[in-house]
Order: C-alpha cells, then structure tokens, then sequence
C-alpha cells in the first residue's frame, strides 16, 4: 500500500458523512484481507464508497498508469462512481468512458493516465484493443453490478478484459442481486463472500390499484393525485410507453422528466440532476432506472407497466423503502389485466376523487462553468447566497460538472437570480445563468 492518501476521516468529512455503516465497514475489512471479495447489498446502500475507500491505499499516487479498473453496466454508474471519487478528494485522477460518449472526449481525459479507470465493458474492450490504456499496472478488477453485465449480453467484452489484466491479483464483484451465480471466466477460486440482501421484513408496502376499465391511463392520474405528495419512479416496460404517458401528465399539467435508453446521455443526466435536487418530483422511467443510478430514496414507486422477471420488480421495489424507511411501492392493473405468477397476496387500495399531486417548488438553473475552471460548490454557494441574496434554506442541491454546473433555486426567485447573476465571475471565468429546460 502507498499510504499517501488522505485520511479516512478527512474524505466521509468532505462527503458530509459521520460514519460508514455496517455493510461499509464489513467491506472494508474484507477487501483490506482478501484478494477475492463478493459483496452482496440493495441499492442504495452506498456499494461504491465500501469498496472504494479500501482500495485507495493500494493505489500508488507516483505512477501515472492505470491502477484500477471498475467495470460497470451502465453510462449512469459509470458518470455517478467518476463523481464519488472527486468528492472524495482522494488526490487520485479518475475518468469514466462509455458507449455513447465521443471517442475525443475519452482521448483528452487518456491522454494522461488515471490511476482509476471507470467504464462500461464494451468501451474498456475497444480501447484495450487499440492500445490506448496500458493494462500492465491494473492490479485491482471491481465488477459492480457484475450480474446487470451479464443480463445486458457483455460476457465476451467481460472476458477479453479479464484475459487482457497479466497484474491483475485483486477482484472484487458486487451486486443486489440474491443467489446469483459468478461465471468461470472471472475467474474467483476463493473469494469472501459478505452477503447484506436481508430476508427480514421489510418496511415496503405493496397496494395493488385497479383501474375500472383497461385503459389505464386516468387511473394513473388519479393515482397520483391520491398519493398527493413526496417523490417516486413511475416504471414503464418500453419508451413508446413512457412517451404515451409523459404526453398524459403533460396534458393534466403534472410535472415530471423521463428516463430510458433512447434518450441522449446530456438528457438522461439531466433528468437525473433534476430529480435528484427536487426539481422533478415524478420521474418516468423504464428498468434502466431500476438500480446503478445515484438517486435518494423514495416515498414510493409506481409499476404502471409490471416487469416480465421477478428479479427486475424487486429491483424496482428497491428503490423506495431503503434504509429501514418506509415507502410504498403500487401496482396499476388494467380491469381484465393478470398479475404475474410472482405476484400473490396483496391488499387492493380503491382510490377516487380528485385530488391533485403537489408539483416542486425548486427549479434549476445551468451554470456555464465547472471543475475545469476550477469552480467549487463554495464558490456556487456564495455567489447564490451573498450576490443573489438567498439564505440557507433557498439554496438547493448544487452538481458539478466537468465544463459546467447545476443549482436548484425557489421557483418564485429563479427569474430575479438569473437577471442578477448572469455573466458574474466564478474565478476567473464569466458565467452565464440560464433556466435548465
């Protein structure tokens, strides 16, 4: 181990966490021990912080190669774990490349080695093939959700890479998947297994909604307005359908963003970076959303459309009710529309009247400035907080980016901030302000 990393205690300060809970601190002890890790644990439980902060004192902040490598089976995974590294402030360089993103974007951030290495398989094996990563220091493989890799067909990119890794002596594989199996190629003789999927009794409530005809649309409107209030996923199987719902939101003026495959990467973010702060308090998604993407717990989920596979509406489900928190999770049936065999045993809720759900208050606002310019949060907040005059509570959740950044603000006051603040200084770079559609 280098030891040159900065202090435990110093990185969960900068990530405004006291302490690391049960399954983190399992983890670390076993990845601190053995060669061969299997971490079982839900979504949510915070998997990328339990294996990464072990793993940093192995890294040796003298040599500019590749060190470690974490394969993932998605964009937003991949985007989420670059961004815990450096707000972990590790002093370590990390990038993440994946499908769909420009091949230059991934030359300039290669163009200097870092130490840590994020991506989909499909990607990592295209580089590997063009020799653009030397794959002669990778000493530590993380496979995160190694099973969704698996699903989504990435075995023979999975397998070039593990074959591609001659330093490779540490493996550590997580999912929130139970009873899944690790195929031969990756490979693991040994390894410990820490398995945190509880069978216990959890605290999800499951309410089965029948609408009173098949056309399941108002009963899904009427649905919300009965749940009235927090914030939830509303699960759709295909894109077609999600576009056939956001046009019926739109049309009852319930405020909403979408998420699913066909979107391009700056929309799905986006969505994301809206959810997350509160500006959208519905988002309409497909199973992509179901788990690897960095979201906070909901109050509860809405399976307009169920899944065909047990495992997906229990990943689903796993987004509300984490953390020994409470959340519902409903489930909308058509009038002649059968259940799943999967699906036994649950209380039918009539709902009726019309109540309405209660849209955000926030919005956000895009800053045309980010890590590259060397902008801080702090820089962000005070500019919001002492130009803008906002106290406290008026400001929101603030993202960073590499090339720009994101805050949420009061609706009622976004209009005056942009008029105020637009093309101010954050460092030394002019910035625009501007309303993030």
């Amino acid at each position: 181990m280098s030891g040159q990393i900065k202090d435990q205690a110093a990185i969960l300060s900068k990530l405004g966490i006291s302490q690391l809970n049960p399954m983190q601190i399992a983890a670390q002890e076993a990845i601190t021990h053995h060669d061969e890790v299997v971490l079982l644990s839900p979504t949510g439980t915070g998997k990328t912080l339990a294996f990464l902060l072990p793993l940093l004192p192995y890294l040796d902040v003298s040599l500019e190669q590749v060190q470690l490598l974490i394969l993932v089976p998605s964009r937003e995974l991949a985007i989420q774990i670059e961004q815990v590294v450096r707000e972990m402030g590790s002093g370590f360089k990390a990038n993440a490349v994946y499908g769909g993103r420009a091949g230059s974007k991934d030359k300039i951030d290669l163009k200097r080695a870092p130490a840590i290495l994020i991506g989909t398989p499909g990607r990592i094996a295209d580089h590997f093939r063009r020799e653009t990563i030397d794959t002669s220091h990778i000493h530590t493989l993380v496979l995160d959700e190694f099973d969704k890799s698996l699903e989504v067909g990435f075995e023979p990119e999975m397998t070039e890479i593990i074959e591609s890794l001659p330093a490779n002596t540490k493996k550590i594989l997580t999912s929130a998947t139970q009873k899944v199996e690790i195929p031969d190629f990756v490979s693991i003789r040994n390894p410990e297994n820490l398995n945190f999927l509880s069978d216990d009794e959890s605290k999800l409530t499951l309410k089965l909604i029948t609408a009173s005809s098949s056309d399941k649309l108002n009963a899904l409107i009427q649905l919300i307005g009965h749940i009235g209030e927090g914030s939830g996923i509303i699960f759709c199987n295909f894109k077609d359908t999600i576009q056939e719902v956001s046009d019926a939101l739109y049309d009852h003026k319930i405020s909403h963003a979408c998420f699913y495959g066909g979107l391009e990467q700056q929309d799905r973010e986006r969505a994301l970076i809206k959810f997350r702060n509160g500006t959208s308090r519905l988002l309409l998604a497909t199973d992509l959303a179901a788990r690897g993407i960095d979201v906070p717990a909901l109050d509860f989920i809405i399976h307009y459309q169920l899944p065909p596979k047990k495992e997906e509406f229990t990943h689903r489900n796993g987004r509300t009710a984490r953390m020994q928190q409470d959340g519902t999770a409903y489930l909308l049936k058509g009038k002649n529309e059968k259940l799943p065999d999967f699906i036994k045993g649950l209380d039918e809720e009539t709902i009726s009247g019309s109540a309405r759900f209660h849209d955000s208050e926030w919005t956000t606002l895009f800053i045309s400035g980010g890590r590259k310019d060397k902008i801080s949060k702090g820089d962000i907040a005070g500019l919001f907080m002492k130009q803008g005059n906002l106290n406290k509570e008026e400001l929101g959740m603030i993202e960073l980016k590499q090339d720009c950044s994101f805050v949420a603000v009061p609706q009622s006051k976004a209009n005056s901030l942009i008029q105020q603040l637009n093309n101010s200084r954050l460092k030394k770079k002019k910035v625009r302000i501007s309303p993030l559609d």
